[in-house]
């Protein structure tokens, strides 16, 4: 039977009882029904694993006590069998080491952001996906955006001229409240360096903010100064953070990042304004693009319109007017690896270049900016460069 004629079997680490975002991976993976979740570790306890396999209906010998014993024993069943790829989304400190794992079993990989939680680990998947010569994504979903991905063929066709001032911020209030003190599982774990790293708001929400803009962009940051505060007693990670960025082309930025902010829910927005004009997008209102031009009037591109490019025609499930968003660009993510996937199973491979979705290079690429913003407050809020 053709690869081609099957569903993909996926696995996963992480996403049990009690956590959120690993229902979404589970959700966007299959949303389009070209995977099946068959197998998985998905809590450090084992009994949240059984009881989370069995809300699943998975099989009770596909549910494994630790991601090792899972890694070794897919590897080890029969091609028919095995999962063709896993799903990654545990706490920051365990990415390297689960994403290792699978990667050396010979199985392809899906890991959510920040990859890692050094550079020096960033830099070790990256030789390791080379040297294994397997599929790995990162799940910046807002790359999955049609109006993300029609905003990004604009600069790309360099109709936008170039970039001259960006303003992206990423503003929450869900650490207004010490939830970590009362045990909420996403708070405690954000808010312990154990787990998330050197990094709190920064790695949580800078990372999507620098994947973004460059993936529209395509101008790299060359050289940033970070200022970071922390305001509840008793935390040592940031709750806010801001940013200001030059940009290789010679464009300069601001990005601000804030999870202490009254009234926002999950505001991410992005002005880039260019020699050509401007554009505007936010993620509580994906559906829209506002586009300017000096002396011009100003357009609101919609999704699913035929006058959009190609790249955003391809991932749009609805006519106009029928809204699509988190979830559905979580899930464009996956469509363009599993696409990825069935192209290597199927003897074709595609070259990183041809990868519709972030990769394990750009996962590097946000360590770097993460790295080098702590350095920046480390020393006094100076210029770093970035690499």
């Amino acid at each position: 039977m053709s690869h081609w004629k099957r569903r993909l079997r996926m696995g996963q680490v992480g996403g049990g009882q009690g956590a959120f975002i690993g229902a979404v991976h589970r959700t966007a993976a299959q949303l389009d029904r070209q995977a099946d979740l068959v197998a998985g570790c998905f809590s450090r306890d084992p009994d949240n694993t059984k009881r989370t396999g069995a809300e699943l209906y998975l099989r009770p010998g596909r549910c494994y006590s630790s991601y090792i014993e899972m890694a070794e024993c897919e590897a080890n069943l029969p091609e028919s069998e095995r999962i063709d790829f896993v799903t990654i989304c545990t706490q920051n400190v365990s990415h390297f080491e689960i994403a290792s794992a699978f990667l050396n079993a010979g199985i392809h990989v899906v890991c959510d952001k920040p990859l890692t939680m050094t550079i020096h680990e960033a830099e070790q998947l990256v030789e390791t996906v080379e040297r294994a010569g397997l599929v790995f994504g990162l799940t910046h979903n807002y790359t999955g955006a049609p109006l993300i991905r029609h905003a990004r063929s604009m600069f790309k066709s360099g109709s936008m001229g170039a970039v001259r001032k960006v303003i992206i911020e990423y503003l929450q209030d869900f650490f207004m409240y010490p939830h970590e003190k009362e045990g909420m599982k996403q708070a405690v774990w954000r808010m312990d360096p154990a787990q998330a790293g050197k990094a709190g708001t920064l790695a949580d929400c800078g990372s999507h903010c620098i994947n973004l803009l460059e993936y529209v962009t395509g101008d790299p940051v060359a050289q940033l100064c970070a200022d970071r505060s922390t305001f509840l007693p008793d935390r040592s990670l940031d709750e806010d953070v801001n940013i200001l960025l030059r940009f290789k082309g010679g464009g300069k930025g601001v990005m601000s990042l804030s999870q202490i902010a009254a009234g926002e829910e999950n505001g991410l927005t992005m002005r880039i304004y260019t020699s050509e004009g401007s554009i505007h997008w936010r993620q509580e209102d994906p559906n829209y693009l506002s586009v300017y031009r000096y002396n011009q009037p100003r357009q609101t591109l919609t999704r699913a319109q035929g006058y959009l490019d190609e790249s955003a025609q391809a991932v749009n499930r609805f006519p106009p007017g029928h809204p699509e968003g988190f979830l559905e660009s979580f899930a464009n993510v996956y469509r363009g690896y599993i696409e990825a996937v069935r192209a290597y199973i199927d003897g074709s491979p595609l070259s990183a270049d041809q990868y519709t979705f972030p990769t394990v290079y750009d996962g590097l690429r946000e360590i770097q900016f993460i790295h080098a913003a702590v350095n920046s407050c480390e020393q006094g809020s100076s210029w770093v460069s970035l690499a």
